[in-house]
């Protein structure tokens, strides 16, 4: 599902005009950006949440090459999603 799906399947449903819609869906999800930015985790219930996770610095390998290098710390944003969620995933 994309973004434009989003849009149509709510200019369908609830009949807002399409425009409107992708700018209220492009400020929730400007919104979500920043609040994992700021906070390090959005929680959605009955979806799932969102948290930002640091990686340690660790060896891997140039698959081309096979040379090692070594792959710096970073941040990761992982996805946990909710007992309801998984409930209607795995019945």
């Amino acid at each position: 599902m994309t973004k434009l799906d989003i849009v149509e399947y709510l200019h369908e449903k609830v009949g807002f005009p399409k425009v409107e819609l992708e700018e209220i869906i492009d400020e929730t999800f400007s919104q979500i950006k920043q609040a994992v930015v700021r906070d390090g985790k959005v929680k959605l219930p009955g979806f799932g949440n969102f948290e930002l996770r640091k990686r340690k610095a660790r060896r891997g390998r140039n698959p081309k090459t096979g040379v090692e290098i070594i792959i710096g710390e970073r941040w990761s944003l992982v996805f946990k999603p909710s007992p309801a969620l998984k409930k209607i995933l795995n019945p």
